[in-house]
């Protein structure tokens, strides 16, 4: 599966897998074969924060 490359559409895209099919930040990213320390870093250097509490990005 092909995930945004850009930061704004990225946090927009994995919201929506957390709200919608995934019951954590860990089981989206083994799903979808995706580094968490990557994902989490990269969205963190455009300013967005991951609550495990929220299981969302803000």
């Amino acid at each position: 599966m092909n995930i945004p490359s850009n930061p704004d559409m990225l946090v927009s895209f994995v919201n929506m897998k957390l709200r919608d099919e995934y019951s954590s930040l860990e089981e989206l990213c083994d799903n979808l074969d995706l580094n968490i320390d990557e994902l989490c870093q990269n969205l963190q250097n455009a300013g967005y924060t991951y609550s495990p509490e929220a299981r969302r990005f803000w």
